[in-house]
Formats: structure tokens, C-alpha cells, sequence
């Protein structure tokens, strides 16, 4: 790939990662749909979109750099008094952020390689998108269902969040299990997974964001320091770099952004445009 090239899929990936619209889809459809002739089952492919998603990670740790300080206190003093109310909500809510981490994190190891071979499947990524999108819009409508009363705004968004049971954190842990199939978005499908377990809009996308921390932390750690390990990657560094930078200018964008949307806003614009863009690559990719 050529530094536009990774600029372009590294710019998209920021965008799409932290909207609910699946980066992992946009980064494997986009350079088809360009013409262009990247070998997508290369691993330095994938190597390349985990700097990028690390460079997300990174940008939501320093956004949220206050909660995570509080987190981290609140779980040390947990541990210490070994009580998890010792800690406040903070602490509650750093625990809850490690259970919901754990089911993507063992499927992701155990089915890396299948989910890998997705990586080279255009066409089955656009049919995933239509699903991302109907997932979207479906998340929208049970909530309404299900949570039809008000929000309480006297409390913080944290304390909301950790009122939240330990199996609810596992719910939508296994909700962002589908984020590990291209097409499928980790912001759309956590988001659907608190709403379903009773978080707000505001509130789910706020878990998401910070649920992304970790998982994206997990997966950089075993990835990016292939970059290092062949001629063939350490060739590709500078191109990568390129590409992160893109991806985490982006995401500072797309996380101030969408904060502010799901203060009042919903999911179902986003559903429309998966189903849309789904179809439209299908039938071009077809």
C-alpha cells in the first residue's frame, strides 16, 4: 500500500470504528470497491488495521483519561480492602469493564484463524453490514419496548453503569463477540448489548467506548510487534505510522461527536446506512 492508501483506510478506520458502522467492514470493502490490488489475507494487511486500531485505543484511553485514573484507583482499592464496594462505582465499573472483556478476548483467541480468512471475503463482509444495520435498527426498537420510562439525571453516568449486574457485563460482552466478524461493529453491537440490559443511549455508548480500551489493548500487544519482526513489515513502517496517525485524528473527531449525538439521538440512521452501503457493495462486489 502506498502512504495515501493507509491514510485514506486509516482515516476511515477512525471514523468508522467509534460510529457504529464497523471499521473492520469499511477497511476490507473500501480498497475493493477502490480498485485497488492489496492482498487483504497478507498478514502485514492485518498487522496494518491493528496499529490503526491501536491508535483509536490510544486516543480514547487520553479522552478518557480522568475515568480510567478513577477507575484504576477505585479497582487498586478494591484489591486492597478486598471489597469491590470498598472502591465506589469507579471501581464497580472497572470490574465490570474486565467481565465484558473476557468472551471476545477467549473466542478471538481460539477462532483468530477463521476469523482471519474473513479478512479476504469482500462480498460476504457487505452481506455482514446488511446485518450490522438490521442489528442497528432492531436495537432501537426493543428498547423502546423494554425501557420506555425516564432516565435518572441525577446520577453520573457511572453510577448508572454500575448499577449494572455482573451478568448483564457478560451480555454485552458476548454482544461484542459478533464485533470479532468484519461488517459487524464493536461500537454498534456493545451499544445494543446496554441498551438491552438498560443503559441509555449516552450511557452504552459511553461503556462501549471505554470497553474498547482493553480488547483493542489485548489484540495490539500480540499484533503490532510483527511490524518488527520481518524485513517485509519493517518495509511497511512508515506506511503504518502514516495510517495511525489518520486513524486517531479521526477518532478524537468521532468520540467528541458522538457523545454529544447519543445525548439525544438513536441508532437507526446508522442502521440505514449499513443496510445501504451493504447493498450497494454487494451488488457491485457481486
Amino acid at each position: 500500500m502506498t502512504y495515501l492508501q493507509t491514510i485514506i483506510i486509516g482515516a476511515f478506520q477512525g471514523i468508522t470504528e467509534l460510529f457504529p458502522v464497523s471499521s473492520l467492514g469499511h477497511s476490507v470493502i473500501l480498497p475493493q470497491l477502490l480498485g485497488w490490488h492489496i492482498d487483504q489475507n497478507n498478514p502485514i494487511f492485518l498487522t496494518f488495521l491493528v496499529a490503526t486500531h491501536t491508535a483509536t485505543a490510544l486516543v480514547l484511553f487520553l479522552f478518557f483519561f480522568d475515568d480510567w485514573m478513577l477507575i484504576f484507583k477505585g479497582m487498586w482499592i478494591s484489591l486492597k480492602e478486598r471489597a469491590i464496594e470498598a472502591g465506589g462505582h469507579y471501581a464497580k465499573l472497572g470490574w465490570l469493564l474486565v467481565i465484558a472483556t473476557i468472551p471476545a478476548g477467549i473466542i478471538g483467541l481460539l477462532f483468530q484463524d477463521v476469523f482471519k480468512s474473513l479478512f479476504a471475503s469482500p462480498r460476504i463482509v457487505a452481506v455482514v453490514l446488511i446485518i450490522n444495520g438490521i442489528m442497528l435498527w432492531s436495537a432501537d426498537v426493543l428498547r423502546k419496548r423494554k425501557h420506555a420510562g425516564s432516565e435518572n439525571t441525577s446520577e453520573t453516568s457511572a453510577d448508572r453503569i454500575a448499577q449494572r449486574s455482573w451478568w448483564q457485563a457478560i451480555k454485552i460482552g458476548f454482544w461484542q463477540v459478533l464485533a470479532l466478524v468484519p461488517g459487524f461493529s464493536r461500537t454498534g453491537s456493545t451499544i445494543t448489548g446496554g441498551l438491552l440490559v438498560g443503559l441509555s443511549y449516552e450511557d452504552a455508548a459511553r461503556f462501549s467506548f471505554l470497553l474498547t480500551t482493553p480488547i483493542i489493548g489485548a489484540a495490539s500487544i500480540l499484533k503490532v510487534p510483527e511490524l518488527f519482526t520481518t524485513s517485509g513489515e519493517k518495509m511497511f513502517i512508515g506506511q503504518t505510522i502514516a495510517g495511525a496517525c489518520a486513524a486517531g485524528l479521526f477518532a478524537y473527531l468521532s468520540v467528541r461527536f458522538l457523545l454529544k449525538y447519543f445525548e439525544t439521538k438513536k441508532l437507526w440512521p446508522f442502521g440505514v446506512y449499513c443496510v445501504a452501503i451493504g447493498a450497494i457493495a454487494s451488488l457491485l462486489l457481486f
